[in-house]
């Protein structure tokens, strides 16, 4: 077993549209990557080399320390960790900054343990750094980044965790805008109640959802990726939202929505060059607007956090 290991955490999309804390998916990148190594004593220390210099390094403060003391303890390890943070995922982004953290913190001190434990049994730790920072341990991005591909959550109470194959062409464009939306402000905005008409939408949607990635019928996925109860208020959160949206449609997006809890935005299409083409068209609206942002173009990860 190596003394030192470094571990790559996916970005995740999770809600997906419809899909409001059920569903997500793995990115190729960005991601975070730590080393991690043992440590001869108890205990978890936390180093920082990202450009975040804000980043709690108390474990009881930090999404990574908080997963794996959950994980630790479940064990009944008194093991010592030791984790540096290398590159991470602008925090606030939408894309899955505090899953990623959570996932590679446990996923490799579970590497390092001899893998007591699957990447499956790894997400409710990793969802107690979700927790921490957002005050619902969730599971939509967490589950992606430790799993890869697409994940649905069936059920929270016990935990369901459902794979589901990403069709083949399936692409991704990202655009975050350098604002910050803090996953727990972008929930206190949501409806407690909705009507019963917008829920048998929604369900529809997501239905046809999982029905399209699982039979690849590129159409489906498009007519399914529509939210008619999250992004109608959340929207209103991020600058220029409607004219980013109708640009990606307008370049050929199979749809296009708010990936997590915001600002980034993520569309959907069939071609890397596709992708490329309406992330191009999303950033030109961005510009015009005024709004300095960052893009990505992604296949779909099946592999989730790995050992680099």
């Amino acid at each position: 077993m190596p003394a030192e290991i470094r571990v790559f955490a996916p970005a995740t999309v999770a809600n997906v549209a419809a899909g409001f804390d059920i569903l997500g998916f793995a990115l190729g990148q960005p991601g975070d990557e730590i080393a991690i190594r043992r440590r001869k004593e108890p205990g978890i220390v936390l180093h920082n080399r990202t450009d975040f210099a804000a980043m709690p390094l108390e474990p009881s403060a930090n999404t990574a320390g908080v997963a794996l003391q959950a994980m630790l303890a479940h064990l009944g390890s008194d093991a010592g960790f030791e984790i540096t943070f290398l590159h991470k995922i602008k925090p606030g982004s939408g894309i899955g900054s505090s899953a990623a953290s959570s996932a590679a913190a446990v996923y490799g001190a579970n590497y390092l343990l001899g893998e007591p434990l699957t990447r499956q049994q790894l997400v409710p730790f990793a969802m107690e750094g979700e927790k921490l920072a957002s005050g619902t341990a969730h599971a939509d991005n967490v589950a992606p980044a430790l799993m890869g591909g697409f994940v649905l959550v069936r059920s929270y109470h016990p935990l369901d965790l459902i794979t589901i194959p990403a069709p083949p062409l399936l692409h991704c464009s990202i655009i975050h805008p350098q604002i910050e939306l803090k996953t727990e402000d972008a929930r206190k905005v949501l409806k407690k109640q909705i009507s019963l008409k917008d829920a048998v939408v929604q369900w529809g949607n997501v239905a046809g959802l999982i029905a399209g990635l699982l039979r690849e019928d590129y159409s489906l996925i498009g007519r399914s990726l529509h939210d008619v109860i999250v992004e109608p208020v959340r929207s209103l959160l991020i600058p220029g939202y409607d004219r980013i949206k109708d640009a990606a449609m307008q370049a050929g997006a199979l749809g296009c929505s708010i990936s997590g809890s915001g600002p980034s935005l993520f569309a959907l299409s069939t071609s890397e060059a596709d992708a490329q083409r309406i992330s191009a068209a999303m950033l030109d609206v961005c510009r015009a607007c005024g709004l300095q942002s960052e893009s990505y173009v992604s296949g779909i990860n099946s592999q989730g956090v790995r050992v680099l």
